[in-house]
């Protein structure tokens, strides 16, 4: 039972939601105890950054639903008393999480309730870029639709080896699905021993090993100076010729121009991306004309429960953070 002083105590606190798209599921959690405002701008509104700059101060606690970045220029325009942040996210790659840390700033984030999301995500990837959905969509669409034993031929899944770049939560997810289409082997890199990882077969690796032997190769990490362009040049050309590219993590772990080489000129079969460098991707960048390049809008996460989940989550780092403790998900 929440005291009534409780209450008055956190009537006071204000809280700005920076995107109007944030589900009403969090938002109640929210109204109930905080005021709250929803800035009306989604991320590519002209307006939304410069709303946001303009309206911040004077704030207690954000939610930083957005893809713009928290930097110290828009923590210095909040003002001293902002006590909390929070993503509507996994990843953090968005936010100056030192300059956060620094002020004395708690900061949270919503992992692990999108893990089942974006699993599915990456299984539904996989198929449609081995099997040449893209491919096969085009010429269904032109009017071209071929057949005969030899058309529009794709892999197996079947018997192959799949590797994972980051075996956290939703890498986890992954094997979990893919153990029914009788996978040969899981490998995956990483700083150290995953626990997790001999009850489900998934052996670690170098990455260079990971890359040479990987029919699937999987990328699930985060964002960060070390993984940036973890795909480049020089490891495309340790990977198989018939090998896919998942990637479900963030754009910047690919070096676009590389890929869209190596894709065009057949050194890897074909790639299937939920994440790019912009988003959105203009339709005339040169990946999207690629047919064995399937790329989907940042729809890992994207299911009416998830989204509401971490909304809820968000709210409640929020609440917790202000009240002095520990954040549901704490960034730091």
């Amino acid at each position: 039972m929440i005291s009534s002083s409780y209450r008055l105590e956190m009537s006071l606190k204000k809280v700005l939601v920076v995107n109007k798209s944030y589900p009403v599921a969090g938002l109640d959690i929210l109204k109930e105890k905080v005021q709250t405002t929803v800035l009306q701008y989604l991320d590519y509104d002209p307006e939304s950054l410069p709303e946001i700059k303009k309206n911040i101060k004077g704030y207690d606690a954000v939610i930083w639903n957005t893809k713009h970045h928290l930097t110290a220029e828009i923590l210095d325009l909040a003002g001293p008393q902002l006590k909390a942040v929070s993503s509507m996210s996994s990843g953090l790659d968005h936010i100056r999480i030192e300059e956060v840390q620094k002020r004395g700033i708690a900061l949270g984030n919503t992992p692990n309730v999108l893990n089942n999301a974006v699993a599915d995500i990456t299984v539904g990837l996989l198929i449609a870029a081995a099997r040449k959905f893209k491919e096969g969509i085009r010429e269904l669409e032109s009017g071209q639709w071929k057949y005969g034993v030899q058309w529009s031929l794709g892999l197996d899944i079947a018997g192959s080896v799949v590797g994972i770049i980051g075996l956290g939560g939703i890498g986890q997810a992954v094997i979990r699905r893919l153990k029914g289409f009788d996978v040969a082997r899981f490998l995956y890199t990483g700083r150290s021993d995953k626990p997790e990882a001999k009850a489900l077969g998934a052996e670690r690796v170098p990455q260079e090993q990971l890359l040479k032997e990987s029919d699937y190769v999987i990328l699930a990490c985060p964002l960060t100076d070390q993984t940036k362009h973890l795909i480049n040049a020089d490891t495309l050309k340790l990977m198989k010729k018939t090998a896919v590219l998942v990637n479900i993590g963030r754009g910047g772990l690919v070096d676009q121009e590389a890929l869209y080489d190596a894709l065009k000129d057949g050194r890897i079969f074909a790639a299937g991306l939920d994440v790019v460098t912009p988003e959105p991707m203009p339709k005339d960048h040169p990946l999207v004309s690629l047919p064995n390049c399937f790329i989907i809008p940042h729809l890992g996460s994207a299911t009416v429960k998830t989204r509401n989940d971490m909304a809820s989550i968000a709210a409640n780092n929020i609440l917790l953070g202000l009240d002095g403790k520990p954040m549901l998900f704490p960034a730091y």
